[in-house]
């Protein structure tokens, strides 16, 4: 084995998709598990909007964590992935305009919930960040209620 192989085989280097390493990797802190938290979270918003961290639409400053949080809790049908509203019914009748067909209240306060989990989960800072077991408790709470399951303590 030649000696630029070894070299570059003992350097230990961050590897990850751009958009989804937590901010403070880009300043050399340590591998973590609240990293792990942030790109959790930003992995939840990409799947409930359908928008990428490293979208186009993201330009000056703007990222995916400040699109979503701007959205809450008014706007979420706006930015809500479409396809997720497929399959839950006709929907609802807009109390303005009861000829306009709304989309299904109950996905879209679903999504509402799983979008603030995302949120808290891909917070700048590590320390302001969820930890992984109450997300996972809290997203089971949003299944079940949304499926009008009992919670169980």
């Amino acid at each position: 084995m030649s000696k630029s192989s070894q070299r570059s085989t003992n350097s230990a280097t961050l590897k990850g998709s751009i958009g989804y390493a937590a901010p403070e990797y880009g300043m050399g802190n340590k591998v973590s598990i609240q990293g792990d938290v942030y790109s959790y979270g930003i992995l939840l918003l990409e799947m409930f909007t359908g928008r990428r961290p490293t979208d186009d639409g993201f330009k000056a400053g703007l990222n995916l964590h400040q699109y979503v949080e701007m959205a809450l809790p008014d706007q979420v049908a706006d930015i809500m992935d479409p396809n997720l509203l497929l399959g839950t019914g006709e929907g609802e009748v807009h109390p303005a305009n009861p000829s306009a067909n709304w989309p299904n209240i109950r996905a879209v306060e679903c999504v509402t919930s799983v979008l603030r989990v995302g949120i808290l989960c891909s917070k700048e800072s590590p320390k302001e960040r969820r930890d992984m077991e109450d997300v996972i408790r809290e997203l089971h709470d949003i299944r079940d209620a949304f499926l009008g399951l009992p919670l169980l303590e």
